[in-house]
Protein backbone atom coordinates (compact mmCIF):
# COMPACT_ATOMS: atom_id res chain seq x y z
CA UNK A 1 0.00 0.00 0.00
CA UNK A 2 2.89 2.38 -0.09
CA UNK A 3 6.56 3.33 -1.39
CA UNK A 4 9.15 5.23 0.29
CA UNK A 5 6.45 6.16 2.74
CA UNK A 6 3.89 7.39 0.73
CA UNK A 7 0.36 5.80 0.31
CA UNK A 8 -0.62 4.40 -2.96
CA UNK A 9 -3.84 7.17 -3.15
CA UNK A 10 -4.74 10.59 -2.52
CA UNK A 11 -7.44 12.28 -0.54
CA UNK A 12 -9.04 15.35 -1.11
CA UNK A 13 -10.72 17.38 1.62
CA UNK A 14 -13.95 19.36 0.51
CA UNK A 15 -14.15 22.36 3.11
CA UNK A 16 -10.79 21.27 4.21
CA UNK A 17 -10.10 24.80 5.58
CA UNK A 18 -12.29 24.44 8.48
CA UNK A 19 -11.46 22.63 11.76
CA UNK A 20 -12.45 19.13 11.22
CA UNK A 21 -10.86 19.34 7.65
CA UNK A 22 -7.43 20.54 9.03
CA UNK A 23 -7.84 18.22 11.58
CA UNK A 24 -7.65 15.18 9.10
CA UNK A 25 -5.56 16.44 6.70
CA UNK A 26 -3.12 16.75 9.79
CA UNK A 27 -3.39 13.06 10.73
CA UNK A 28 -3.52 11.82 7.42
CA UNK A 29 -0.54 13.92 5.75
CA UNK A 30 1.59 12.18 8.91
CA UNK A 31 0.55 8.97 7.64
CA UNK A 32 2.00 9.47 4.68
CA UNK A 33 -1.27 10.63 2.51
CA UNK A 34 -1.27 12.54 -0.39
CA UNK A 35 -3.73 15.80 0.47
CA UNK A 36 -5.69 17.59 -1.30
CA UNK A 37 -6.75 20.40 0.82
CA UNK A 38 -9.65 22.36 -0.99
CA UNK A 39 -11.52 25.50 -0.59
CA UNK A 40 -14.10 27.92 -2.51
CA UNK A 41 -10.93 30.25 -2.40
CA UNK A 42 -7.48 29.01 -3.24
CA UNK A 43 -5.99 31.35 -1.50
CA UNK A 44 -7.07 30.16 1.38
CA UNK A 45 -6.57 26.64 0.95
CA UNK A 46 -2.91 27.04 -0.09
CA UNK A 47 -2.47 29.30 3.44
CA UNK A 48 -4.07 26.19 5.08
CA UNK A 49 -1.68 23.96 3.25
CA UNK A 50 0.97 25.71 4.01
CA UNK A 51 0.21 26.28 7.70
CA UNK A 52 -0.02 22.29 8.66
CA UNK A 53 2.73 21.57 6.44
CA UNK A 54 5.04 23.95 8.86
CA UNK A 55 3.35 22.05 11.84
CA UNK A 56 5.75 19.24 10.69
CA UNK A 57 9.01 20.80 10.81
CA UNK A 58 10.03 18.84 7.14
CA UNK A 59 9.08 15.62 8.83
CA UNK A 60 6.28 15.08 6.96
CA UNK A 61 5.61 11.60 5.58
CA UNK A 62 3.22 12.91 2.63
CA UNK A 63 2.26 16.29 1.20
CA UNK A 64 -0.46 19.03 1.67
CA UNK A 65 -1.57 20.82 -1.42
CA UNK A 66 -3.62 23.64 -1.59
CA UNK A 67 -6.66 24.42 -4.30
CA UNK A 68 -10.38 25.36 -4.96
CA UNK A 69 -13.06 22.25 -4.50
CA UNK A 70 -13.29 21.14 -7.44
CA UNK A 71 -9.56 20.49 -8.50
CA UNK A 72 -9.11 18.59 -4.98
CA UNK A 73 -12.26 16.64 -5.87
CA UNK A 74 -11.12 15.57 -9.14
CA UNK A 75 -7.54 15.01 -8.57
CA UNK A 76 -7.87 12.89 -5.41
CA UNK A 77 -9.02 9.12 -5.54
CA UNK A 78 -10.98 9.28 -2.05
CA UNK A 79 -13.12 12.88 -1.32
CA UNK A 80 -14.13 13.82 1.90
CA UNK A 81 -16.88 16.13 2.70
CA UNK A 82 -16.27 18.34 5.51
CA UNK A 83 -18.54 21.21 4.98
CA UNK A 84 -21.16 22.71 6.80
CA UNK A 85 -24.70 21.01 6.36
CA UNK A 86 -26.06 25.05 4.98
CA UNK A 87 -23.59 24.08 1.88
CA UNK A 88 -23.70 20.53 1.69
CA UNK A 89 -26.49 20.52 -0.86
CA UNK A 90 -24.84 22.98 -3.08
CA UNK A 91 -21.15 21.93 -3.04
CA UNK A 92 -22.42 17.91 -3.94
CA UNK A 93 -24.50 19.37 -6.94
CA UNK A 94 -21.14 21.06 -7.92
CA UNK A 95 -18.69 18.21 -7.56
CA UNK A 96 -21.50 15.50 -8.53
CA UNK A 97 -19.86 14.98 -12.03
CA UNK A 98 -15.65 14.80 -10.76
CA UNK A 99 -16.74 12.60 -8.00
CA UNK A 100 -18.25 10.21 -10.15
CA UNK A 101 -16.89 6.76 -9.56
CA UNK A 102 -15.32 7.47 -6.41
CA UNK A 103 -15.72 7.17 -2.73
CA UNK A 104 -17.32 9.70 -0.58
CA UNK A 105 -16.61 10.31 2.98
CA UNK A 106 -19.19 12.24 4.48
CA UNK A 107 -18.70 14.08 7.76
CA UNK A 108 -21.24 16.30 7.44
CA UNK A 109 -23.52 16.72 10.23
CA UNK A 110 -27.29 18.52 9.80
CA UNK A 111 -26.93 20.67 12.49
CA UNK A 112 -29.41 23.90 12.61
CA UNK A 113 -28.14 26.74 14.28
CA UNK A 114 -29.38 27.83 16.45
CA UNK A 115 -30.66 24.81 17.80
CA UNK A 116 -27.29 22.17 17.39
CA UNK A 117 -28.00 20.12 20.76
CA UNK A 118 -31.31 18.92 19.36
CA UNK A 119 -31.55 16.53 16.33
CA UNK A 120 -32.29 17.62 13.30
CA UNK A 121 -32.36 15.06 10.45
CA UNK A 122 -33.08 16.02 7.04
CA UNK A 123 -36.18 14.11 4.74
CA UNK A 124 -34.02 12.04 3.52
CA UNK A 125 -33.12 10.35 6.71
CA UNK A 126 -29.72 11.85 7.36
CA UNK A 127 -27.09 14.40 5.11
CA UNK A 128 -25.02 10.77 3.88
CA UNK A 129 -28.51 9.60 2.86
CA UNK A 130 -29.30 12.61 1.08
CA UNK A 131 -25.93 12.69 -0.75
CA UNK A 132 -26.51 9.36 -1.41
CA UNK A 133 -29.50 10.00 -3.78
CA UNK A 134 -27.67 13.46 -5.01
CA UNK A 135 -24.71 11.94 -6.42
CA UNK A 136 -26.61 8.70 -7.81
CA UNK A 137 -25.12 4.43 -7.65
CA UNK A 138 -22.26 5.94 -9.06
CA UNK A 139 -21.19 6.90 -6.11
CA UNK A 140 -20.03 5.22 -3.18
CA UNK A 141 -21.01 7.49 0.01
CA UNK A 142 -19.61 6.29 3.30
CA UNK A 143 -20.68 8.26 6.81
CA UNK A 144 -18.04 8.46 9.47
CA UNK A 145 -15.58 10.57 11.23
CA UNK A 146 -18.94 12.97 12.74
CA UNK A 147 -18.05 12.27 16.30
CA UNK A 148 -14.43 13.29 16.54
CA UNK A 149 -13.42 16.52 18.15
CA UNK A 150 -10.80 18.20 15.67
CA UNK A 151 -9.42 19.76 18.61
CA UNK A 152 -7.80 16.38 19.36
CA UNK A 153 -6.88 15.71 15.48
CA UNK A 154 -4.90 18.47 15.71
CA UNK A 155 -2.80 17.02 18.64
CA UNK A 156 -0.30 14.18 18.83
CA UNK A 157 -2.20 12.86 21.24
CA UNK A 158 -4.27 9.69 21.63
CA UNK A 159 -7.63 9.66 20.77
CA UNK A 160 -10.40 8.12 23.50
CA UNK A 161 -13.25 8.03 20.81
CA UNK A 162 -14.12 5.37 18.32
CA UNK A 163 -15.55 6.16 14.87
CA UNK A 164 -18.93 4.90 13.55
CA UNK A 165 -18.50 3.59 9.60
CA UNK A 166 -22.09 3.57 7.95
CA UNK A 167 -22.47 2.40 3.97
CA UNK A 168 -23.65 0.49 1.31
CA UNK A 169 -20.36 -1.05 0.30
CA UNK A 170 -18.61 -3.52 2.59
CA UNK A 171 -15.80 -2.93 0.26
CA UNK A 172 -15.90 0.85 0.74
CA UNK A 173 -16.44 0.95 4.66
CA UNK A 174 -13.38 -1.34 4.48
CA UNK A 175 -11.29 1.57 2.50
CA UNK A 176 -12.78 4.09 5.03
CA UNK A 177 -11.42 1.80 8.25
CA UNK A 178 -8.00 1.83 6.92
CA UNK A 179 -8.28 5.68 7.34
CA UNK A 180 -9.76 5.21 10.68
CA UNK A 181 -6.59 3.61 11.65
CA UNK A 182 -4.12 5.71 9.23
CA UNK A 183 -5.42 8.44 11.84
CA UNK A 184 -4.96 6.96 14.75
CA UNK A 185 -8.56 5.72 15.61
CA UNK A 186 -10.82 2.84 16.38
CA UNK A 187 -13.33 2.27 13.42
CA UNK A 188 -16.43 0.15 13.65
CA UNK A 189 -18.40 -0.91 10.45
CA UNK A 190 -21.97 0.50 11.78
CA UNK A 191 -23.53 -1.36 9.18
CA UNK A 192 -25.96 0.28 6.54
CA UNK A 193 -25.97 3.78 5.01
CA UNK A 194 -29.52 4.55 6.90
CA UNK A 195 -27.73 3.71 10.61
CA UNK A 196 -26.01 7.34 9.66
CA UNK A 197 -29.00 9.09 11.29
CA UNK A 198 -28.28 7.35 14.59
CA UNK A 199 -24.45 8.36 14.25
CA UNK A 200 -25.05 12.11 12.92
CA UNK A 201 -27.70 12.55 15.17
CA UNK A 202 -25.42 12.01 18.45
CA UNK A 203 -22.95 14.50 17.34
CA UNK A 204 -26.12 16.90 19.00
CA UNK A 205 -26.12 15.14 21.87
CA UNK A 206 -22.50 15.18 22.40
CA UNK A 207 -22.42 19.06 21.77
CA UNK A 208 -24.87 19.21 24.54
CA UNK A 209 -23.15 17.07 27.05
CA UNK A 210 -19.91 19.49 25.98
CA UNK A 211 -21.76 22.54 27.05
CA UNK A 212 -23.20 21.05 30.35
CA UNK A 213 -19.48 20.40 31.41
CA UNK A 214 -17.84 23.24 29.45
CA UNK A 215 -15.75 20.26 27.39
CA UNK A 216 -15.01 20.51 23.69
CA UNK A 217 -14.05 16.43 23.86
CA UNK A 218 -17.15 14.63 24.49
CA UNK A 219 -17.15 11.10 22.45
CA UNK A 220 -18.45 7.94 21.88
CA UNK A 221 -16.57 4.05 22.84
CA UNK A 222 -17.65 0.83 21.86
CA UNK A 223 -17.49 -1.59 24.96
CA UNK A 224 -18.24 -5.12 25.42
CA UNK A 225 -16.41 -6.97 22.03
CA UNK A 226 -13.09 -7.56 21.25
CA UNK A 227 -10.74 -4.76 20.06
CA UNK A 228 -8.12 -5.39 17.79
Amino acid sequence: MEEHGIKSFSIGIIGGTGKEGKGLAYRWAKAGYTIYLGSRVREKAEQVASDLNTLFQGKLAGTILGMENREAAQKADIVVLTVPYSAHRETLMELKEVISGKILIDVTVPLVPPKVTRVQMPPEGSAAQAAQMILGSNVQVVSAFQNISYEHLLRDEQIDCDVLICGGSKAAKQAVLELVRAAGLHGWDAGPIENSMVVEGLTSILIGINKQFGTQSAGIRITGVPRE
